[in-house]
């Protein structure tokens, strides 16, 4: 799938993809995110994407960001997953937030002035360094329930590791996800991301998960046999 992902996460990846195929899905990985947009755009029922990963509005450098796409036997997207890195070593992912620099490279020039942006996690305010990011996701209602955020999630965290040995991995989510239980991210705290983006027509408020860069390497190197 990746060249760059070393040979002893490759049987992780495999037997993801085997898994997958198991439910008739076929797993695409891709790194122009160009592309992803254009996958995104053309997908029924899925939702716009976040400008997070939209080359429109926020530079992605190469080797900075990947995504996931699942497909049917009709070659239709059942799934869609994308994950980007921050460096934040002179700020944090709180204030990234706040400043909604996460979201725009240039927030001038794109946010609206209504656009805001409220981290209270306490914890987000210490997550500095290299951030992973894993955003956008979306499964087609007929093949929810199947575990496929699970397995979504083991891939991004073998990837995001190998690529990145990030200091942290972190995503953004609803109240309700973390209720059902997200055994991949260790930590979660309320208020992550209470966000009005106007244009975008996105307002949500969504609770922090992560898990630390030495958790992700644990779970990396165990095969997250836990999981």
């Amino acid at each position: 799938m990746c060249a760059s992902i070393p040979l002893r996460l490759s049987r992780s990846i495999q037997l993801c993809d085997a898994a997958a195929a198991e439910k008739g899905i076929k797993l695409l990985m891709g790194f122009d995110f160009q592309e992803y947009v254009s996958i995104t755009q053309a997908t029924p029922t899925k939702g716009k994407t976040f400008p997070n990963f939209r080359p429109d509005r926020s530079t992605i450098n190469p080797g900075e960001g990947y995504w996931l796409v699942g497909v049917d036997k009709k070659e239709s997207v059942v799934f869609t997953n994308a994950t980007r890195l921050y460096h934040l070593s002179r700020t944090n992912f709180a204030e990234h937030l706040q400043s909604l620099r996460a979201f725009y490279t240039d927030p001038v020039a794109h946010a609206d002035p209504r656009d805001h942006c409220t981290c209270l996690a306490p914890s987000a305010k210490k997550m500095a360094g290299k951030v992973a990011y894993n955003g956008d996701l979306w499964v087609r209602r007929d093949v929810r329930g199947q575990g496929l955020p699970r397995m979504i999630a083991r891939i991004t965290h073998s990837v995001s590791f190998a690529m990145w040995a990030p200091d942290f991995l972190c995503a953004l989510v609803a109240r309700w996800r973390v209720a059902k239980g997200l055994p991949h991210y260790r930590h979660h705290e309320p208020g992550g991301s209470i966000l009005h983006l106007v244009k975008e027509d996105i307002a949500e408020d969504n609770w922090l998960v992560w898990v630390t860069g030495e958790e992700l390497k644990n779970d990396v190197n165990h095969g997250m046999k836990h999981h």
